[in-house]
């Protein structure tokens, strides 16, 4: 007797609706993706309890006749491919014909469609019983799916908390409002709007209504174009920053997508920018000939194949990199409400401290600053006499002079010029100046200095064996390192820029990097080792600067190719401009 039988298609809908359906969002991108492709400029959705309840897809697209109301809730059945052809040319966001079998396998489904012609009006109790009559003329369709997984208590067990399936439809229809500016989207949940867009095609307009406006006046346009990719959207200054992928949001040809190529060369671009665990709000649509794109890799499409990814890796990251080298990047600090000050105001009678309640004057170490030597001090990025072709051609700074005017906390410079007040972080400061000289030294050829007393370093059997791998790219960067006996290698010389005093703390630092990373990233590797060498080189918080120590450190800060900061994101400098500070004293009243 055959073991083997044919399933019925009631038990196989089910089954592709785990693949389709795995929360509420899913049924809301599955729907809402029909109402795109059937021509909609107003998609109103509408929830009950996050979706679990009910969610309700109203739309005023070309609707459907009774045929293909009917056949619609047919597995594999669907009018975006006809043929074979067809799946190399894919531009409608549906085409699987699985969503709405699936989803109506797994729930009450009511569907009223009218293509201006004939009126239908259909139910479906778990995929089965449907009922079919006619309904008005409104032209477009009106799809609700009720009582989510009621016939597969299992995964409705697994379903997130309200909350959750809320963030993660909102998630989901911000990203579409930001796809489709032309079309207008309306989300509510209980009752209440959670978005609204108005559909003319401001994109801007769109970012407004979804972050607010102190984010969208943070928000730059870019665009361009290579012979296979248009891209355009927006990007945000460094300082607008998110703690997750989430505000990264790509789309391709219209469709909201998860690439994380694209995600991490668009991170790479804010390198340096911003800290490696912060986020920027991005905007970008690509759009492509369909042909160079493959996106039938996964049932729900969010992920995609590029045929060309190298050329759109290359365009990403150049488009955003020179809108970020045109900007000026200093934090503005805002002035509060009076109603805010009053708030915050500290006493008169806490504000002024007895004299014995004052803590005495801590005794720093100064930090003397040779500016004439040859020889890099603990912040020079250049000696000031030993200019280069390359520095007398430097564009100009993308800071005004400033004037350091004190410090405050041993670690604060105050400064100013005709624009504003400056408060510059001199460990910072001094940590990007660094940087980028031993980054620039990186890339340069390397002149190794031998270690008077060789360092020798004990390893594990597979530390040992991770650092072997890599003895050569020691080697290129100026650290030659040879085997010396069990688990063991001996570091003979370091490159030029290190120090005498700091040498072995770096030399250690370095083979640290490389046995922490799992797989080995050379560009990773580099920023990595000039981040960390400089952090080490730079004065710190509390360090004594003397008023020239000041001069020196903000006009090398202001010939940064990126003054804003630090290697790790940190603000280098903020400021306060004049109007804000004339505000705060009641000079201006505007």
């Amino acid at each position: 007797m055959s073991k083997i039988k044919v399933m019925d298609e009631i038990l196989a809908n089910k089954i592709a609706a785990g693949e389709v359906v795995e929360k509420t969002m899913n049924v809301v991108k599955e729907l809402v993706e029909n109402s795109i492709d059937a021509e909609s400029d107003e998609i109103k959705i509408e929830l009950i309890d996050s979706g679990v309840k009910e969610v309700r897809v109203e739309d005023n697209g070309i609707g459907m006749d009774r045929e293909d109301a009917t056949l619609a809730f047919s597995r594999h059945a669907t009018s975006k491919l006809k043929n074979l052809d067809d799946l190399f040319n894919i531009e409608s966001l549906g085409f699987r014909g699985e969503a709405l079998p699936s989803i109506a396998s797994v729930s009450n489904i009511e569907l009223k469609t009218s293509n201006g012609t004939v009126g239908t009006y259909l139910t479906l109790s778990g995929g089965k019983n449907m009922q079919v009559e006619e309904s008005d003329l409104q032209k477009g369709t009106t799809i609700v799916v009720k009582d989510l997984f009621y016939n597969t208590p299992v995964r409705l067990k697994y379903l997130k908390n309200l909350y959750v399936e809320l963030a993660n439809i909102t998630e989901y229809i911000n990203k579409m409002a930001l796809s489709y500016p032309n079309i207008k989207f309306t989300l509510i949940n209980n009752g209440k709007t959670l978005l609204s867009t108005d559909g003319k095609g401001d994109l801007r307009k769109v970012i407004y209504e979804i972050y607010g406006a102190d984010i969208t006046k943070k928000m730059i346009e870019i665009s361009g174009e290579n012979d296979d990719y248009y891209i355009h959207g927006f990007i945000s200054y460094p300082e607008m920053q998110k703690s997750n992928r989430s505000a990264i949001t790509t789309l391709v040809n219209g469709r909201v997508i998860k690439n994380n190529d694209l995600n991490k060369i668009i991170t790479e671009a804010y390198h340096t920018y911003i800290p490696k665990d912060k986020f920027p709000i991005i905007v970008l649509n690509i759009d492509v000939d369909p042909i160079l794109i493959d996106i039938n890799i996964h049932p729900t499409k969010m992920d995609i194949k590029f045929s060309k990814m190298d050329t759109l890796k290359t365009l990403v990251y150049e488009l955003i990199t020179k809108q970020l080298e045109k900007l000026t990047l200093i934090p503005t600090i805002s002035t509060r409400t009076e109603e805010a000050l009053r708030e915050t105001t500290i006493p008169l009678y806490r504000a002024f401290k007895k004299e014995e309640d004052i803590p005495p004057k801590q005794n720093y170490e100064e930090v003397v600053l040779d500016f004439s030597a040859a020889e890099p001090s603990t912040i020079k990025t250049v000696n000031a006499d030993d200019k280069t072709e390359d520095q007398e051609e430097k564009k100009e700074p993308r800071i005004k002079e400033m004037i350091p005017r004190g410090i405050v906390y041993s670690t604060y410079i105050i400064a100013e010029n005709e624009d504003g007040m400056y408060i510059i972080d001199q460990h910072a400061a001094a940590e990007r100046i660094n940087y980028e000289k031993v980054l620039k030294s990186l890339k340069e050829k390397v002149i190794p200095i031998d270690l008077l007393i060789p360092v020798k370093i004990e390893l594990t059997a597979n530390e040992f064996l991770i650092i072997k791998n890599h003895l050569q790219t020691l080697q290129q960067y100026g650290f030659l390192a040879e085997e010396f006996g069990t688990n063991t290698i001996i570091i003979r010389s370091h490159p030029n820029w290190i120090e005498e005093d700091i040498a072995e703390e770096c030399i250690r630092k370095v083979v640290d990097i490389i046995i922490s990373k799992e797989n080995f990233d050379f560009d990773q590797f580099v920023w990595r080792m000039a981040s960390t060498m400089a952090c080490r080189m730079s004065v710190k918080a509390n360090d004594y600067l003397s008023y020239d120590d000041q001069v020196w450190l903000l006009n090398a800060l202001r010939n940064c190719e990126n003054p804003f900061t630090c290697p790790h994101g940190r603000p280098t400098i903020i400021t306060y401009t004049k109007y804000d500070l004339e505000k705060l004293f009641k000079r201006s009243l505007d």
